[in-house]
């Protein structure tokens, strides 16, 4: 990798194991130009996170990393928060889908408290680490001294209404986190009418939020379009798989009809049917991989990817 002055390196759904991870991670002791490398879908497991963990000690010009969906342990997982503690280049890293057992959030308390240490990480993935209320809290307690964090994945977890007491909070006074997902989880009208509040009364930052499918009626869908109008700085969000009625679809379909929803910030378009309107999916959405760029340097188009134009990883806010 060296002698090749790698910057970018895509190794994503190979069959790479413990004992390959091993020996990538060793090449990147010495390596001094790779910046970003995606090892997604490789079963590298615990043995292997461990490697990269050690690795993360030694480098220090990788600025992302991917390891989502390898399988990766407890152990590694945490080896991760301890190093990140330190660890000043990475900026962003990608855990998602970790092999975890018990119902303590370990993982997520110690990446709670890296997080109050780190002040160089700008995107974190936790897709998939069995969060529930408790591991938020840990979390939120932690963005109250971050001011680095801009972009925070947390979908595909167990988080509901009674964490979104935590989230709402802390984006009173966070002024940095600018991307958050929230997809899959069950936070109901509750932590919906939560973050409206928030998102009309106090945070400015904020500018993309993604609460796909989390059992959501009209009430709070209707809650965060209202937040839209007053708060001029959120302007991308995701509804999708929620449970839509007249008011929801109109709601939608007025911001989108007066220009203050793009239609490419959303993942739903209005459409009328016997004088009444309903809301259709498109493919728009949060992409958790948006910050890797392409080794042919193609171009993305920043205006349906809504991390990768809203925060770019290579600069600190």
């Amino acid at each position: 990798m060296k002698q090749l002055n790698l910057i970018y390196l895509n190794l994503m759904f190979n069959d790479i194991g413990p004992e390959g991870g091993e020996l990538i991670a060793k090449v990147l002791h010495k390596n001094q130009t790779l910046k970003y490398l995606r090892m997604t879908g490789n079963k590298i497991e615990n043995k292997g996170g461990m490697s990269f963990a050690a690795m993360l000690q030694i480098n220090s010009s990788l600025e992302k990393l991917d390891l989502g969906d390898c399988d990766l342990g407890m152990q590694s997982v945490i080896a991760f928060a301890t190093v990140l503690t330190r660890n000043q280049a990475i900026k962003a890293i990608n855990l998602n889908r970790p092999i975890l057992y018990g119902e303590q959030e370990e993982s997520t308390v110690h990446i709670g408290r890296m997080l109050k240490e780190n002040h160089c990480l700008v995107v974190l993935h936790m897709c998939k680490h069995d969060i529930k209320n408790s591991g938020i809290q840990q979390l939120c307690d932690a963005l109250y001294l971050n001011s680095s964090l801009r972009y925070l994945d947390v979908s595909c977890n167990k988080i509901t209404h009674d964490g979104m007491v935590y989230l709402a909070d802390v984006l009173k006074s966070n002024t940095t986190l600018e991307v958050i997902d929230l997809s899959f989880n069950r936070i109901e009208n509750a932590g919906a009418n939560y973050l409206s509040e928030t998102l009309t009364s106090h945070n400015r930052s904020l500018k993309a939020l993604s609460v796909v499918s989390n059992n959501i009626e009209g009430e709070g869908l209707v809650a965060l379009s209202q937040s839209m109008k007053t708060n001029l700085t959120f302007s991308h969000i995701y509804i999708w798989g929620n449970k839509f009625d007249e008011a929801t679809c109109v709601a939608y379909s007025d911001l989108i009809q007066m220009g203050r929803l793009k239609p490419d910030n959303t993942d739903v378009e209005p459409f009328v049917v016997d004088g009444r309107v309903y809301l259709a999916e498109v493919s728009n959405g949060l992409k958790k991989h948006y910050y890797w760029t392409s080794t042919s340097g193609e171009s993305y188009d920043h205006s349906s990817n809504a991390g990768f134009a809203l925060v770019p990883v290579g600069q600190q806010p």
